[in-house]
């Protein structure tokens, strides 16, 4: 039998139908639409509004992810990688749907309607490689994405990681987040977006591994 582990104690037991293990089977197994009507559909005995009732009564943070994978990985000497991604939900609206809003898409390469995810992603001296910290873009909270990449950034150290370089792409390449990789003496690769930019680089950042 396939067993999902829990993230995180349940500190009361539920009487709900929809359950974490449930609702983990199901986002593994339907990769397409992964919304509370599908599962209703699928669990004939779990209700939509079960499953609405589940995503609002629990709450994962991230560092619950963090300390899940952290048992698995060498924290020391890896390469941490900063990415977005765009979930499309082009049938959402924005105006009565929390954090759907128009973000531009590299597979699309234009821009559509969904979420945005920002992830870091991990990958240790053995070549694994795993999400360690996220965050979903709101526009409500007023801040960029190189914003949330700093913030990450420093969670993850703060949580004990030790990553030697730090890898995004030209997005991420602000004299901001730059100059948080020099404080913290962290090597990075990261695109550029003009020549203009190199040479500031060069001016800010000398003794930087660039």
């Amino acid at each position: 039998m396939f067993r999902v582990r829990t993230i995180r104690a349940i500190t009361k037991p539920s009487t709900a139908k929809c359950d974490l293990n449930t609702y983990t089977l199901f986002l593994l197994a339907e990769s397409k639409y992964q919304g509370c009507t599908r599962l209703a559909e699928i669990m004939e005995d779990i209700s939509h509004d079960s499953v609405n009732r589940f995503l609002l009564r629990e709450r994962y943070e991230p560092k619950d992810l963090f300390e899940e994978i952290k048992p698995n990985i060498n924290l020391i000497g890896g390469t941490l990688s900063g990415d977005d991604t765009v979930i499309d939900k082009p049938h959402s609206d924005p105006k009565i749907t929390e954090l759907i809003g128009y973000y531009h898409s590299g597979r699309h390469h234009r821009a559509v309607k969904g979420i945005q995810l920002i992830t870091l992603y991990y990958t240790d001296s053995s070549g694994k490689s795993v999400p360690v910290n996220y965050r979903i873009y709101n526009k409500q909270e007023g801040k960029t994405k190189n914003d949330y990449l700093r913030e990450m950034i420093n969670e993850v150290l703060e949580w004990g990681l030790k990553p030697k370089t730090v890898t995004t792409d030209a997005w991420y390449s602000s004299q901001e987040n730059l100059k948080l990789l020099k404080n913290k003496q962290l090597g990075f690769l990261t695109g550029v977006l003009e020549i203009a930019r190199v040479r500031l680089m060069v001016k800010i950042l000398p003794k930087s591994k660039i």
